[in-house]
């Protein structure tokens, strides 16, 4: 799962996308397989550099700061913790390693800097990784290269970077600049790595040359899961072997952005006193790939839930489980289906609130289902 860039961290946005491979990783876990997830917080970049720069407040305190914020607010919505978390500073040395073999290989080339970048050896240039050298460049987005350019601009890329040989070239090491962090790294002279290639590294550490899923927002298909996947190829491997996206979150009309502003995070939300698990259910209460909008409303039917179903399971007895935890478990098996999920607890905890029943155990049964199968502890 590709992890944050810590400047504001965490919208309903990050927390849908979240909660969407948390369902998988407990879909798998109740299955009985072994998971191993690994997940990287990409704490040196632009976006976090420019905040820091724009707010006076220290870029490392400020990465720290908002990474143990969305780390409290992942415990809060119950997503089970990576096993391996790793931040781009602490892997630079892996990530310079890996853009001098492609330098080596002759997958990467080096471009000249402008004025005043560089330190005492601007001879050395940026380096960018070569996408002609790639024959199959673009199967992760299935866009044509046209189409892509205007999204390579708009998503952290730099279409226009004079001395680059294809406008897609993605940048794998940024030399040293005025006022910018910079880490030494032999051949490549002092710098900081590019956000593909630092989630390429970190995935390939923790999980080996090929693994089964890369997951993350529909935005992050292209360039940076495209990109990713083709440092994978380059480096000898595959990346991941199914690409996963989630659908897009809005808010007052538009999708849910750093940049727009237009941001519901979930620390503001528990800070007005709001049950993170209702939180959790209006979330589940969309299919992962749809695109959808987070209002009062919704936030007020997820609550309206949560309390119906504690009040369901708050009893000894109650209607049989058996069939209830099974079609729990077939929703999420169908391409993680929680809309249908939280519609077959919502039958049972209907019928236990109606109807009653003297199955003795059945609420346990089912609180402990939810929880461990749809991460809601009730």
């Amino acid at each position: 799962m590709c992890g944050i860039t810590p400047y504001d961290a965490t919208h309903l946005g990050h927390a849908a996308t979240y909660i969407a491979f948390d369902l998988l990783h407990r879909a798998w876990l109740d299955a009985g397989h072994e998971v191993h997830y690994a997940s990287n917080v990409t704490d040196v970049d632009d976006p976090l550099l420019e905040r820091a720069a724009a707010t006076g407040v220290d870029w490392e305190q400020l990465a720290a700061d908002q990474t143990a914020l969305f780390a409290e607010d992942m415990t809060a919505l119950a997503v089970l913790p990576p096993h391996t978390y790793l931040g781009a500073v602490e892997t630079i040395p892996m990530t310079a390693e890996a853009v001098a073999r492609l330098l080596d290989l002759g997958l990467a080339y080096r471009v000249p800097l402008e004025d005043g970048a560089g330190g005492d050896r601007p001879d050395l240039g940026d380096v960018y990784a070569d996408i002609s050298a790639d024959p199959h460049f673009g199967a992760v987005a299935g866009l044509t290269h046209d189409e892509t350019v205007a999204l390579f601009a708009e998503r952290g890329g730099d279409p226009e970077r004079p001395g680059k040989r294809d406008r897609l070239d993605p940048a794998l090491w940024r030399r040293e600049r005025p006022g910018e962090p910079a880490w030494d790294a032999g051949i490549l002279g002092r710098g900081r790595p590019g956000w593909h290639i630092e989630c390429t590294v970190i995935a390939g550490h923790a999980l080996g040359a090929a693994f089964d899923v890369q997951g993350g927002g529909r935005d992050l298909c292209f360039p940076h899961h495209e990109m990713s996947t083709a440092h994978a190829r380059a480096l000898g491997g595959a990346g991941g072997r199914l690409q996963v996206h989630t659908g897009m979150v809005a808010f007052q009309g538009e999708k849910m952005s750093k940049s727009l502003g237009n941001l519901v995070l979930v620390s503001a939300l528990r800070a007005r006193g709001v049950d993170p698990m209702a939180v959790r259910l209006a979330v589940l209460a969309h299919h992962y790939r749809a695109d959808w909008e987070w209002t009062d409303a919704a936030l007020a039917d997820a609550q309206a839930r949560l309390a119906r179903w504690r009040a369901a399971l708050s009893g000894v007895g109650g209607p049989d489980a058996e069939s209830t935890v099974s079609a729990v478990r077939a929703a999420i098996a169908d391409d993680l289906d929680a809309p249908r999920a939280l519609a077959v607890v919502d039958a049972w905890a209907d019928a236990a609130l109606t109807l009653g029943g003297d199955v003795e155990g059945a609420p346990g049964l089912v609180a402990r289902a939810i929880d461990a199968i749809l991460g809601v502890r009730v």
